[in-house]
């Protein structure tokens, strides 16, 4: 199942909305997030678990939330107690 979900990594995207909220969320300044959540995603190091109808992609203190069918980048945050 991560197998497809890697396979199709070219399919991730996220809204204008979804944009703004990873920016703000990580204090990211890149302009092109889909290309920053991919790259942490292929990352040998990243953690991928699919729960109900999302992935969840855990890297070095980032989550990142994408929607199965869609592939869209729902949202990204730090994680606490890291």
């Amino acid at each position: 199942m991560i197998h497809d979900f890697i396979q199709n990594i070219e399919k991730l995207h996220t809204t204008e909305l979804g944009t703004k909220r990873i920016k703000n969320n990580l204090s990211l300044e890149t302009e092109d997030v889909v290309l920053w959540c991919k790259t942490k995603i292929l990352d040998n190091n990243a953690v991928i678990e699919k729960r109900g109808k999302n992935w969840y992609i855990t890297i070095e203190q980032y989550q990142i939330t994408v929607n199965c069918s869609a592939y869209t980048i729902i949202t990204a945050h730090k994680i606490k107690n890291l």
